[in-house]
């Protein structure tokens, strides 16, 4: 019996001598902070020359088929770039806080509309918190010339800046209202009076759409079809609704449902192609989703024709199917806009931060001028390539374990921190950021149960430390 509890004891003290010491654990948590630091370093390392104001403003792009304009609402970065078929930087700008929709203006064919927002004092709109101001302005891309065409100023309530507005003519301007009461509405901008209003709430409960408290509908695109209706993307309900001014919501002509994501998940951008075009057809940025993604209406319901992603795809926020049969995305996550061919390979792309709506000058607004994908033939729901072995095909087994970690992440999340992180954050850097904060909190908690700390979760919440008759030895309390 003795001998038995002898030899457990020694096979005990035996365990207890491979038990590593508190300063190996110290040089492990290090090591690993070393390696998680890497990708975030060298991701701000790369943006601060890539994304500098310097750089943009005298970079040079791969050439492309026409003038090429890029908004973007990053944090910590919003700008506008134009680019010209040699590739040569036309125009930029980053004096906005936000870059929003930007479409071809009548005025010239050099010159564009586009709608951005500034953080502004609460003393502009007499509110208790913070307010955003909201512009629609005229660019002339190669005078730089800037005419102010109407503004609006309201407190910031979630993502208040108005996203899109569709120009009428006459001065009137077709706006997506995200601040409450979340809506559409006509403006005419020379007296500022509304002409028209529709209101979410006519046709949406404020229980659809999600967790969205100050944020309800999220309604970021407006667009007024060949017929007068209009076409709006009310994105926290993951739906595309069609308007009539006299009679209100086509129900029968709703895309998407609140929370059927398999259709769509929270969309951006929706263009929609008419029938001498090959519709009734709806292009979307299925955000959530990371992808493009097309649907033809066929008596009387939508049916999707097409679809294209591939592995570096990142949150989506514009599709514009251009006259050649071609589609322009930007992929905003990704920092990219690209453009994708009928055999769906990538033949031309652009890195950009956080682009949010891109257009390629002389092919018409969006996709006025674009056939749909049933008329053209393409491939439905394809995974994309490219024709020149540029990086967006994943060529690695390293890499492949990268994306593969990534998709593991619910999209939500990660486009939210991708959102809200500094502009040179991406998914592997933003990922590696999430697992440095855990490391640390782990190691913390390590130290705190070395230092005999004990903490109470009753109120008031106390952090003591346990008292010892003896003060026991670094190594004596390693072993």
């Amino acid at each position: 019996m003795d001998g038995g509890k002898s030899d457990t004891n020694e096979e005990s003290a035996g365990y207890r001598s491979y038990v590593p010491s508190r300063r190996v654990i110290r040089i492990a948590f290090v090591l690993v902070l070393l390696v998680l630091s890497a990708p975030i370093a060298s991701a701000y390392l790369q943006s601060g020359t890539e994304w500098s104001s310097a750089r943009m403003e005298n970079r040079t792009v791969p050439p492309a088929n026409g003038v090429t304009v890029v908004t973007s609402d990053a944090y910590g970065g919003g700008r506008i770039g134009a680019y010209g078929p040699s590739g040569k930087t036309l125009y930029y700008n980053d004096s906005h806080d936000f870059y929003h929709d930007v479409d071809p203006s009548a005025k010239g064919k050099m010159t564009v509309l586009y709608v951005a927002s500034d953080d502004v004092s609460k003393s502009e709109c007499d509110s208790s918190v913070k307010c955003r101001r909201s512009v629609v302005e005229r660019l002339n891309l190669t005078t730089g010339k800037i005419t102010r065409i109407w503004s609006d100023v309201r407190p910031s309530r979630g993502s208040s800046a108005i996203h899109d507005v569709d120009y009428l003519g006459n001065g009137k301007l077709l706006v997506a209202e995200i601040n409450p009461p979340d809506g559409v509405y006509i403006v005419d901008t020379n007296t500022d009076n509304i002409e028209w209003y529709w209101r979410a709430e006519q046709n949406f409960s404020h229980a659809s759409g999600g967790n969205f408290p100050r944020d309800w509908t999220h309604i970021n695109n407006v667009q007024q079809l060949h017929d007068g209706r209009i076409a709006v993307s009310v994105r926290n309900q993951d739906q595309v609704i069609f308007l009539n001014r006299s009679t209100g919501m086509k129900s029968n002509w709703t895309l998407g449902a609140d929370d059927r994501h398999e259709t769509l998940f929270e969309q951006h951008n929706p263009d929609y192609i008419n029938e001498s075009n090959g519709g009734p057809a709806l292009l979307v940025a299925d955000s959530e989703n990371n992808r493009a993604v097309e649907y033809q209406r066929t008596n009387g319901s939508w049916n999707r024709t097409w679809a294209w992603s591939d592995s570096k795809m990142q949150w989506p926020r514009d599709a514009d199917r251009l006259p050649n049969g071609h589609t322009l995305i930007t992929d905003s996550n990704g920092d990219r806009v690209l453009e994708v061919n009928k055999q769906n390979e990538i033949v031309w792309s652009m890195s950009f931060p956080g682009p949010y709506e891109a257009e390629r000058l002389g092919t018409g607004d969006e996709s006025t001028n674009g056939t749909s994908a049933k008329a053209l033939g393409l491939e439905p729901h394809a995974t994309g390539s490219t024709t020149d072995g540029t990086s967006y095909v994943v060529a690695s087994m390293a890499e492949q374990a990268v994306h593969t970690g990534i998709s593991l992440l619910p999209p939500r999340i990660l486009h939210a921190l991708l959102f809200v992180f500094p502009v040179w954050i991406t998914p592997v850097s933003a990922i590696a950021a999430l697992a440095l904060a855990g490391v640390v909190v782990l190691w913390l908690l390590f130290e705190l149960h070395w230092a005999s700390y004990t903490l109470s979760f009753s109120l008031p919440v106390r952090l003591s430390r346990e008292s010892s008759d003896t003060d026991t030895s670094d190594g004596n309390a390693e072993r």
